[in-house]
Order: structure tokens, then sequence, then C-alpha cells
């Protein structure tokens, strides 16, 4: 009798250890559904050793979550209380149990879905980025629908938890009061330093908290980062934390300045150009769908989606490379139009972004342009007006703007989720355009090419699905463009205009090379000048340079022969060699820098994976452990190691310092 008394004093701890051992089966299951949600973006290369090495790291990452999330429950069944013998206190901890890690199935289960648009898992600044969106729940249902079947998982997984949990096992009455209290301290006690060490993710003293890029040792690519971790570690490691740490590569500034600075002094022996500066960011609109930059796809046969734009390219001048600067449509428009790209979180949702900050509008604000934005999104959404206001831009033309213009359809041109759809509202850009007083700078971002992936009615027939569900809005959205370069070639000010074309982002893929590491960020870059006189600029061509968005502004500055001093992160293609061209953007952790004929990934503290630009699979990593496989790369490594330090430290300490213009460097 006594022998099973105190056993049941025990039943406690048994049965907690018993419920959180669920927990990670249903971590386990999520990870594997995430796997399998994304396959084509994990499977290349992947092997049974490497698969096993990713979930054992992710036991780190779950056990961390799981302790977190789970503490209130922990509390509840081990603190010593003798409400614990009554039936509906036992109940009420089974309740805490389900909610909290029903919810964290359910984080886990969403992200699986939202991870093929940023590759990476979500952190807490996704409340920031949504915050002004009024159509989460229309997304949130059509979502749920589409994916069924993971609505389906997520219940069968919460059926099972609530029949196999176990409750504490407690009777009333049947210890004495200081037996109870002396087992559950215990229990307690014998408990905590393993919850902290799991948290932590170690027991030495040697081990900081582990975070998230803590994943990438056991990832060989960047991307597989995502699969390592969970989403409720995610969010938690992220809540209040310091975006941007200085590193301290370089102890002499003047020795940073010389390797690579931010500030940009003018071509004196270029006069300035008052020529209208129209730049299009084009939501999702990734090179992949572009026939004209994939000739060699699918052995020369691809043909692509975007006929209108192919047809512009013969016109314009564009590069064998380039990359959109991060994977969110709130990265593009910082680095289209300031010229400053994502590192670590996006810039929008960061301190950093109350800073001073300049900008293409800005800057020709000053030299006399009118300026304005234009989102066929309500006013507010995406923060992209905020954004707009603070970098120079005048006026802001949103959904409410052009409803009120009476010679377009109004509402009924909504597309009942994002916007105004984009064949009316690039036509009300141009029209918008001709109002203005000359020379102007204008933005616009499209977002028909969006999710849910619908295009208008009327369309239906003409675009119908093909290859993956974004294509069909891709014609769309390529027709529409079509029409607006049709109509603005008849204005006044076509001809005295510089045309940039890009995406904010890449998305969807169904391309093996566009859903690697490096190849999820190549965006189209198209510049376009139907007026030019002068032979002093290249004439249109795929020039063999690579190009990334926080090159645009530069480069248009450099257009006009802009003569004044500037800050932008990107160069100046158009009078930057070849060789000196490059890229760099950010992922899981993971700086990709691009130059010299190859990528270089780098941790923050050392280089990771070297790869030829012309692995375009980023197959045969150079670099493994350390140790070079290759001598091909060995030479360049420490130079791009060199100058990507330089980089990353101006970008830590202007953000730190408030120095994001020529005006307070």
């Amino acid at each position: 009798m006594r022998d099973k008394r105190y056993s049941s004093l025990l039943a406690p701890l048994a049965a907690t250890l018993f419920n959180l051992l669920l927990v990670y089966v249903v971590y386990f299951l999520a990870r594997i559904v995430y796997l399998l949600e994304n396959w084509s973006y994990f499977s290349q290369g992947l092997t049974t050793s490497h698969l096993m090495e990713m979930l054992g790291g992710g036991l780190v990452f779950d056990t961390s979550a799981i302790l977190v999330t789970n503490i209130p429950y922990i509390v509840l069944m081990l603190f010593p209380l003798h409400l614990k013998e009554i039936h509906i206190y036992q109940k009420i901890c089974k309740w805490v149990f389900l909610v909290v890690n029903g919810l964290a199935l359910a984080v886990n289960l969403c992200d699986a879905v939202y991870f093929r648009f940023t590759m990476r898992r979500t952190t807490t600044t996704v409340f920031g980025e949504f915050s002004n969106e009024g159509n989460l729940g229309g997304i949130f249902f059509t979502e749920t629908l589409h994916h069924w079947y993971l609505v389906l998982f997520f219940i069968v997984v919460m059926w099972g938890l609530y029949r196999l949990y176990r409750h504490s096992g407690l009777q009333q009455n049947s210890h004495t009061w200081w037996q109870y209290d002396l087992a559950t301290l215990l229990s307690l006690a014998a408990l905590a330093p393993f919850v902290v060490a799991g948290i932590r993710g170690g027991f030495t003293t040697a081990v900081r908290p582990i975070t998230i890029s803590n994943a990438n040792q056991y990832a060989d690519r960047p991307v597989e980062a995502a699969l390592v971790l969970n989403t409720p570690f995610s969010l938690y490691r992220t809540i209040g934390k310091s975006v941007f740490i200085v590193p301290e590569y370089y102890s002499d500034q003047k020795e940073m300045e010389a390797v690579y600075s931010p500030i940009h002094l003018p071509n004196d022996s270029v006069p300035f150009t008052k020529k209208n500066v129209v730049v299009l960011i084009v939501e999702s609109f990734g090179r992949e769908y572009i026939g004209a930059l994939n000739k060699t796809l699918e052995n020369g046969h691809y043909k692509g989606y975007t006929p209108c734009v192919d047809s512009l390219i013969s016109k314009s001048i564009t590069f064998t490379h380039s990359y959109c600067n991060g994977r969110k449509s709130i990265d593009g428009m910082p680095s289209i139009l300031s010229s400053i790209p994502m590192f670590v979180e996006p810039f929008f949702l960061t301190p950093a972004s109350m800073n001073n900050v300049s900008g293409i509008a800005s800057l020709l604000a000053d030299e006399g342009y009118q300026t304005a934005f234009f989102h066929g999104a309500q006013r507010g959404s995406m923060g992209f007006m905020a954004f707009a206001r603070s970098t120079g831009f005048q006026e802001y033309y949103g959904r409410e703007d052009y409803d009120a213009d009476k010679r377009f359809g109004g509402d009924d041109d909504f597309d009942g989720m994002w916007a105004i759809w984009d064949e009316p509202f690039l036509q009300y850009y141009c029209t918008k355009m001709s109002e203005m007083k000359e020379p102007f700078m204008t933005a616009v971002f499209t977002a028909s090419s969006h999710h849910p992936y619908v295009i208008p009615e009327k369309y239906k027939d003409t675009y119908p699905e093909e290859g993956i569900i974004m294509h069909k809005c891709i014609r769309y959205t390529d027709m529409a463009l079509g029409k607006f370069f049709a109509k603005a070639s008849q204005q006044s000010w076509f001809n005295n205009t510089i045309f940039v074309l890009t995406s904010d982002h890449t998305n969807m893929s169904d391309h093996d090379y566009y859903q690697t590491d490096l190849g999820g960020f190549c965006s189209p870059i198209i510049i376009y000048e139907p007026g030019r006189e002068s032979d002093s600029l290249p004439h249109p061509d795929i020039q063999d340079k690579i190009a990334q968005q926080i090159d645009i502004l530069p480069t248009i500055l450099g257009m006009l022969g802009y003569q004044k001093p500037y800050f932008a992160f990107g160069i100046d293609l158009f009078n930057t060699p070849a060789e000196d061209t490059w890229a760099v953007n950010y992922l899981n952790g993971i700086y990709q820098y691009v130059k010299h004929g190859h990528v270089l990934q780098f941790d923050g503290q050392k280089t990771r994976a070297v790869y030829a630009l012309t692995d375009s699979l980023m197959q045969h990593n150079m670099m493994v452990d350390g140790r070079w496989m290759k001598d091909e790369g060995r030479s360049v490594q420490p130079q791009m190691e060199r100058e990507l330090k330089a980089i990353i430290q101006q970008y830590m300490y202007r953000m730190t310092h408030d120095q994001l213009t020529v005006t307070n460097p």
C-alpha cells in the first residue's frame, strides 16, 4: 500500500513527461509535412543521412520551443497545489496543454504554406508586415480551402493528442500533505535544470541561448535552415530582439571605406539631364517567367509567359544575372527606390525605418521633379504609403483615388482581395502621369500577379490554367504592361522618359534552377529609354553583368548625370566594369555574395560554401567543412569575403547610427 501511494505521488511527473513526449511527436509530424509541402525546395541533392542530420538538429529547436510554450502547463502539473486532486483542475491542465500545442501545430502548418513566398520561417515581423491589411480573413479562408488536407491533418493529430493525453492520476486524500508537497517540489526541482538547458540549447555555460542562425550548423544550404527550425521557436526568439548588431570585421574606418563605401560622388563630366523617370515594380514577376531571359531553359524550347515584356526587352538594356535583394514586397521598395537591401529583417519593420532615409524621389524632388507613388490597394496597405512619403514622394495614389476618378471603373475594378486589377490601374497610372508637370519621377506597384492567383472573369478563357497556378496571372499582368506601354508611347512625355521594370521579389517556380538558394532571388531588371539620343549609353542589349535591385537608384542617377553626392548601397551599372559588378542577399542567417563568377555563402563568422556561378543548381560546393575541395575559387574567396564583410559592417553601423543619407555621414 505504501509503495503504491509513493508511486502515485510521482504520477504527475510521469504524466507530464509522457505528454511532452507526445508534443515531440507532433512537432516531428509537422516538420515532415513542412518537408513534403515544399519538397521541390528541399529535395535537391537530399540524402537520407543529411535528412537525418536535419531532423536530429530539429530536435534541439523543438525542445526549446516545446519547453518555452509549455512552461504554464509544466507549472500547473508540478507546482505543489492540492487542487490538483480535483477533477476540474486536471481538466484545466489538459485544455491548457491542448490549446497551447494546438496553436503551435497550427502556426507550423500555416508556415508550411507561407514558406514558398519567403523561403524562411516566419518571425514576429509578420505582425507588422500585415498590420494594415483588412483582407487577412479572406486570404486565410481561401488557403484553408486550397489546403484542406492540412486542416484534416490538424484535426487528426489533435484528436490523437486528446485521446492519448495522460492525467496526473492523483486522487483526493490518497496521501498526506507533506508527502505530496515534498514529491512535487522534488519533481519540479529535478525537471527545472533540464527545462533551462533545453530552452538554451545545451547544459554547458559556453552554450549561448540558441537563436535562428544556429540552424545553419545542421544545413548544407541556407534554405534548409527553415526545415531545421520550427515556427514557434522563430516567433518567440525574435520578440523584442535587436535586429542589427554591428560586427567588428574592421577596426579602422578608413580601411573599411577603402574596401566599400555607400557614398557616391558625382561624375562632373556628364551634364545633368532632366528626363522623366518611371519605375514599374511588378508583383512577383520573377525572371523565370520571361522567355527572353531564359533562352537556354528547357533545352532552348522555353517560351515563357510574357510576350509583351519579351518585346520590351528587345528594345531595352538588361543583364545576364539580375537579382532582388529580399523575398517580400516590403523588401522590394527600399531596395529599388532607396538602394537599401534586406539584411536580417525587412527594413520597414525595424527601428532603423525611423532613420533619415533618402531615395530617388527625394533626390530628384530637390532638383525640381514632381514625384508620385501609385499602388492600387487601399491607403496604408503594406506600409507603402508611409515609406513613400518618408523617401520623398510628394503624392500617393491608391485605391481610394482610383475610385474617386470618374473616368475609370471605380471599385468595380477591385479584385475583391488586394487591389485594383493591373490592367485598369496601369491605364490610370499613365493618365495621371500625363497630368503631371515634367520632369516627374513616379513609381507604381502592381498587385494582380499575387495570391490568391485569380484574374478578371472576362479573361478566364483568354488565359486558362497552365503549368502552375501563377502562370495565368503572369500572362494577364504581361498583357496589362503591354497596354500600358502602348498608351504611354502616345503621350508627349514618352520620348523624354527612362523606364525601369523589375519585380518586388520572386514567387512560385517550376524549374530547379529557380528553387536554389540563389535562383530564388532572380528578378528582372529592365531599363528602357525610348528617346535616347546619345551614343554614350549602351545600346539595347543583355549585358554580361551582375545586377541587383539596389543598383537601380545609382544607375538611373548616372544616366541622368546627377551632380551631387548621394547615398546608395548599390552601384551604377553603366559606369562599372563587368568584373566589378556584384550582388548580395540574405537568407536564413546566410549572406550570399555574387562576384568574380562565384557565389560565396557567409554566416557572419566564416565562409560556409563557394559555388561557381555556372553551377546553376549549386551542386558542387568548393569548400566543405572549411577545406577546399577544388582549387577553383580559392583565389577569389579571400577578396570576396573581405568585400562582403565591409558591406555588412557598413550596413549595420549606418542602420544603428542613423547614417543613411549623405547629409549625416
